[in-house]
């Protein structure tokens, strides 16, 4: 088998750990960074989330306070701003990211010939949409009424504005794309631009005037958990199901 993971057993003890020196740049995501702790931080922050949530949609008044940056970026709304803002819009949002994240996952499969890079690539991506499905449903707050600013770039209704699925998306997907250039050269200017990505398309959920400030800010929470959460399941039980991949005629073409 031309694959690490294939060619050498597991530790009994250690199957939960794959170390970089024994997996190529084919399964460079067989294993994910975590802290030691992960399910508690992961537990912790969703659980913050969910208190920020609650927090802020049912204490009289923070809305209102919140409100208040809304109106004033509103105010002063400016071309090249407002196309950059509409830009992320569409780019971050449902059916551009999952095209962005398609897209990618088939180069790792088929001209990279990385299943488990794909897989991982795409799942650590899509877990910030799956995360802020839940604690929007969990929150339900009220997004900002769009006929409150002077100048409603897209207005939106509906008691889903807590988290930003835009921004938890950004979270994830900078994990993403940090996680595949991690160990290489590319991994610091990857994890820089990650959190300007991040902080920019935080900027343009406030600056249209579809969320809040704390929505945002639960976003990174929430996608920050998710990230924690999956990376510790899947390093337990990824590479389980790598061994028994079979060598044929099938998988052989995706194999590196």
């Amino acid at each position: 088998m031309p694959d690490n993971v294939h060619s050498q057993s597991l530790p009994p003890a250690r199957t939960d750990i794959v170390r970089d020196a024994r997996i190529g740049a084919g399964t460079r995501l067989l294993a994910l960074p975590r802290p030691r702790l992960w399910a508690l931080w992961g537990i912790v922050l969703a659980a913050a989330v969910v208190v920020l949530g609650i927090t802020v949609a049912d204490v009289p008044g923070i809305s209102t306070d919140e409100l208040g940056v809304d109106q004033n970026l509103s105010q002063h709304h400016v071309a090249l701003l407002t196309g950059l803002a509409m830009a992320l819009n569409l780019l971050f949002g449902p059916v551009a990211g999952v095209l962005l994240i398609a897209v990618v996952a088939l180069f790792l499969l088929l001209v990279r010939r990385s299943p488990v890079n794909a897989v991982a690539f795409g799942l650590v991506a899509v877990s910030g949409w799956a995360a802020s499905e839940f604690f929007k449903v969990l929150v339900a707050r009220q997004r900002p009424d769009s006929t409150l600013l002077f100048d409603p770039l897209a207005p939106e209704n509906g008691a889903d504005s807590f988290p930003s699925g835009h921004v938890t998306f950004a979270v994830t997907l900078a994990f993403a794309v940090y996680f595949l250039a991690r160990g290489t050269r590319w991994a610091k200017p990857a994890a820089v631009a990650g959190v300007v990505v991040v902080a920019v398309v935080a900027w343009s959920r406030l600056y249209i005037g579809v969320h809040y400030p704390s929505d945002v800010v639960g976003s990174v929470l929430a996608g920050t958990a998710a990230v924690l959460l999956l990376s510790g399941c899947w390093n337990w039980l990824a590479p389980r199901v790598w061994q028994r991949v079979p060598v044929n005629a099938v998988t052989r073409p995706f194999l590196p």
